[in-house]
């Protein structure tokens, strides 16, 4: 017969799906995929984009310059972000440094400010950049509140798990 007094509780606290996250092959994935994109956009506006540039009128010029300081700006970030998580994971340093660290990085608005007309006129491969990098930011900052802690307010769902699904999905890009 089992003794039920011996049983022991349900933690109180929900389980953090980010912690677990940032330690698997999916952030492996995804690390790989910020640090290619990193590379590839460095590439693209050392060479192909300064040529293409150049062939752009005075008005999208201004725009290319902008769209690819803040592009260049929000990888730097997402980089930095990263790097932090994976320094944790392999142990070169601890939680509290890595949230002393992350104060340092801000993941700011994703959005480009240009009005659409102006970045329709950009070169469609800098657009593309541009998307990417707004779709890997938004993973990031999805499993950065993840890590945080911080709940969501979220409409009830008949499965409890199903913000965590959720948030899963649109973290690592699943079920688009």
């Amino acid at each position: 017969m089992i003794d039920r007094s011996e049983r022991t509780e349900a933690p109180s606290e929900p389980v953090s799906l980010g912690v677990r996250l940032v330690g698997s092959a999916a952030f492996t994935a995804l690390f790989r995929e910020g640090m290619a994109l990193v590379e590839e956009t460095a590439a693209y506006l050392d060479g192909d984009g300064r040529g293409e540039s150049r062939e752009l009128g005075r008005a999208e010029s201004i725009a290319y310059a902008t769209e690819s300081m803040r592009l260049t700006t929000r990888l730097m970030q997402i980089a930095s972000w990263l790097l932090v998580q994976r320094a944790v994971n392999e142990g070169e340093m601890s939680l509290d440094q890595a949230r002393e660290e992350k104060l340092k990085v801000r993941l700011s608005a994703v959005a480009s400010t240009l009005p659409r007309d102006v970045f329709e006129r950009l070169p469609e491969r800098l657009r593309d950049l541009v998307d990417r990098t707004a779709r890997l930011q938004e993973r990031v900052q999805i499993l950065d509140v993840q890590l945080d802690g911080k709940v969501r307010a979220e409409e009830p769902s008949r499965n409890p798990l199903e913000g965590q699904l959720e948030l899963l999905r649109q973290a690592f890009g699943v079920g688009r």
